[in-house]
Order: structure tokens, then C-alpha cells, then sequence
């Protein structure tokens, strides 16, 4: 049945702004998990098959979900070599100062995407100068590439023994 009330213009709304906010968050939540499953020395030094540290992935996604939500929100991006992935390499960086600062980028999504007007999500943008495409597609891309990751760091935490949290456990 074809509902005659809607423009032809209007986009379909297949997730409400609301449901992909609780998605991605429910992501981050498990993605925190597998963080703070590591011993604190193999989070930044453990990798197989020449992947990174999962230290270095964690800072990834943060960067890439601070930087992006200021971008969705005002519209000004900064270019993807702006963005230091490996600044948390530095001697003395700790497993907590990492989920502190994960937990501090989650307040941001949080805070900011009220913000963000539903239009917005159908826009076109050139994202961190070089990803192009509407910003519901770049957001969805930012899950993907932190669930990716977060599949380099299970593979990490068997390898050293420990059983990950279960992949379905998002909230």
C-alpha cells in the first residue's frame, strides 16, 4: 500500500537519527569492552601479522568519531592527515587514560548529535577531505570500520588466551 501523504521529495526513512545514534553507541559500548579486556601491555604492543597494536586501531575510531561528529554537526572537516592516530604511542600512556578518552569522544557523540539536523543525513560532503558520499553512508562507514577493528582485536585477545565479550552484547 502506497502512502499518498508523503512528498515524492521526501527521502525514505529507513532509521530514525535516534536508532543510529543507539547503534553506533551500542558498538562503541562493546568496542570499549574488548578495550579494557587487554592486559595493559599487549593493548599497546600485541599484533599479529603485522596489524597494528589495538591501541593504535582504538585511537583510530576515536579520532575518526570526534573529528566526524564535529563535521556532521558544522559542516567543517578536517583533512584525514590533520588526525594523529598514533599520538597515544607515547611512553607513560595508560589502558585507562585510553577509556577515559574513548569514554570522553562517546560524551561528544552524545552531546552533539542533538544537533544535527535531519536533513544533515542525506547531505552530501566531502568528509576529512577525501571521502565523498551523504553523511548517513560516511557515519554507517565509521561502523563499519570500527567493527572491522574491533575483529582485529578478538582475533588479538584468542591469540593471547582471553575469551572477547560475546560480538552480539552491544548495549
Amino acid at each position: 500500500m502506497t502512502n499518498n501523504t508523503t512528498p515524492a521529495t521526501a527521502p525514505a526513512l529507513v532509521i530514525t537519527p535516534e536508532a543510529l545514534l543507539q547503534h553506533w553507541q551500542g558498538h562503541r559500548q562493546l568496542t570499549r569492552r574488548v578495550i579494557a579486556a587487554f592486559p595493559e601491555n599487549e593493548l599497546f604492543r600485541f599484533s599479529l601479522g603485522g596489524m597494528r597494536p589495538f591501541s593504535e586501531m582504538a585511537v583510530e575510531m576515536m579520532d575518526l568519531a570526534s573529528a566526524g561528529i564535529e563535521g556532521v554537526v558544522t559542516g567543517q572537516w578536517q583533512p584525514i592527515s590533520d588526525l594523529d592516530h598514533a599520538k597515544e604511542k607515547q611512553d607513560g600512556f595508560t589502558k585507562e587514560a585510553l577509556l577515559q578518552r574513548w569514554d570522553t569522544v562517546t560524551a561528544q557523540i552524545d552531546a552533539r548529535w542533538p544537533e544535527i539536523a535531519p536533513h544533515r543525513f542525506q547531505e552530501v560532503e566531502l568528509a576529512f577531505g577525501q571521502y565523498e558520499g551523504p553523511l548517513y553512508s560516511i557515519m554507517l562507514y565509521w561502523v563499519d570500520n570500527e567493527v572491522h577493528h574491533r575483529g582485529q582485536g578478538y582475533v588479538y585477545l584468542r591469540a593471547l588466551g582471553i575469551e572477547p565479550p560475546p560480538f552480539w552484547d552491544r548495549y
